[in-house]
């Protein structure tokens, strides 16, 4: 009898240390789960932000053609429904990426012109931020122009687009000495807008796709686009004032 309740107990003990290890095993498990659920803690609206940074770095690696909702979340290291949550779909993303953008566009060329020390240097200045901002950011300022992709009836992208004009007229009416109101142009006003938007855009663009290099083989060595800009510009803009 005592044999039994021996064999008994000794396989009662033997149970207790199985669980006991089965359930040390499970709790790291348990651990890891919880940690991985909190390795990219977005609280209090910060995932929005991280979509959108998480966006902003694919476009620019991957290009808008690579641009999607599953990239995104991918990249962002979040649940593929996230995007579609915070933007609807990637219309909305895009777009209030493009008003990011935007707002980065419209404070470089405000910065260059704040720097500018002289009358001249001043009227410099906005063309070439323009064109160092498309410089930087290539496939953030493709997506700023490409109207057929983009949601302008969203408030951001609206206001950051409309700012981004409203910098364009006062250059120019700064230029002609005159007050311009954005919303109501002469025609004088509105053509000489969009000639100094078509040259500054037409070489930006011709500059991104390549199209400037064999002029510029053919400058003196060591000549910059930067260079070439300026002296465009020289060539076309009134004498300053002073």
């Amino acid at each position: 009898m005592a044999k039994t309740e021996t064999r008994i107990e000794a396989a009662r003990r033997a149970r207790g240390a199985r669980k006991t290890a089965t359930a040390a095993k499970a709790r790291p498990g348990r651990v890891r789960r919880s940690a991985a659920r909190t390795e990219t803690p977005y609280h209090h609206g910060a995932l929005r932000e991280a979509l959108l940074q998480a966006a902003e770095r694919v476009l620019e690696r991957d290009g808008l053609a690579g641009l999607t909702l599953r990239a995104v979340a991918r990249e962002a290291g979040v649940s593929h429904a996230a995007p579609t949550h915070h933007f609807g779909d990637l219309t909305g993303l895009v777009s209030e990426l493009a008003a990011i953008g935007f707002r980065q566009f419209n404070a470089a060329m405000a910065a260059a012109c704040d720097s500018a020390a002289s009358p001249l240097e001043r009227m410099l200045a906005r063309p070439k931020a323009y064109v160092a901002y498309a410089q930087a950011h290539p496939g953030m300022y493709g997506l700023m122009f490409r109207t057929e992709r983009l949601d302008y009836s969203r408030p951001s992208l609206h206001e950051a687009a409309e700012a981004s004009f409203s910098g364009l007229a006062n250059a120019i009416g700064a230029m002609r000495q005159e007050p311009i109101a954005g919303d109501s142009l002469t025609l004088g006003q509105g053509a000489a807008i969009a000639r100094a938007w078509s040259m500054v855009h037409g070489f930006t663009m011709l500059l991104l796709d390549g199209r400037l290099a064999d002029i510029l083989h053919r400058l003196p060595e060591g000549t910059t686009p930067e260079q070439l800009l300026e002296a465009i510009l020289k060539g076309t803009m009134p004498k300053p004032p002073g």
